[in-house]
């Protein structure tokens, strides 16, 4: 799995803790936004040079931070095939996975501390689509997706 991970300032110490979760796991990533606090990149800027390259396969997965989460996930849910959702906890990162496929992780730097932001993505990165739900739950998400690229498809076409 090859995964993106960018921040703005709001999530440069939460983006430096998962770094070193991702390099102690052994686990390949690109760090694509704010590299030092002397480089700042705003969170639109970060967001929309990561989700086109998930959207065309060059990751699998991302984690975006910018203060809140919110605006990460507004600019990178722009992209077709992406989908962002803005997390603050361990149980709604492993939910955006399980139910929604989502595959960026958004969350707040002024929301959530470092060590959870690590656990957030640990999960995040750990859950399979459908994971623990029941057979009538996984049935239904697989004919919801098939709903949500129906209605990519009728906005962004082909």
């Amino acid at each position: 799995m090859k995964i993106a991970i960018g921040s703005d300032k709001s999530g440069f110490p939460a983006k430096e803790a998962i770094k070193a979760y991702l390099t102690e796991a052994g686990l390949a990533f690109d760090d694509l936004g704010t590299i030092d606090l002397e480089h700042v990149q705003p969170y639109y800027q970060v967001a929309s040079q990561v989700a086109p390259l998930v959207q065309k396969g060059s990751y699998d997965k991302a984690v975006l931070i910018c203060g809140t989460g919110a605006g990460m996930s507004v600019v990178a849910n722009k992209y077709k095939g992406v989908y962002a959702v803005a997390c603050e906890g361990v149980y709604s990162a492993k939910m955006a996975r399980a139910i929604n496929n989502a595959n960026i992780l958004c969350m707040g730097g002024w929301i959530v501390g470092p060590e959870m932001a690590v656990e957030m993505v640990k999960t995040f990165l750990s859950t399979a689509w459908c994971q623990d739900l029941e057979d009538w739950r996984a049935e239904n998400m697989h004919k919801f997706a098939v709903k949500v690229n129906e209605i990519e498809e009728s906005i962004y076409g082909a």
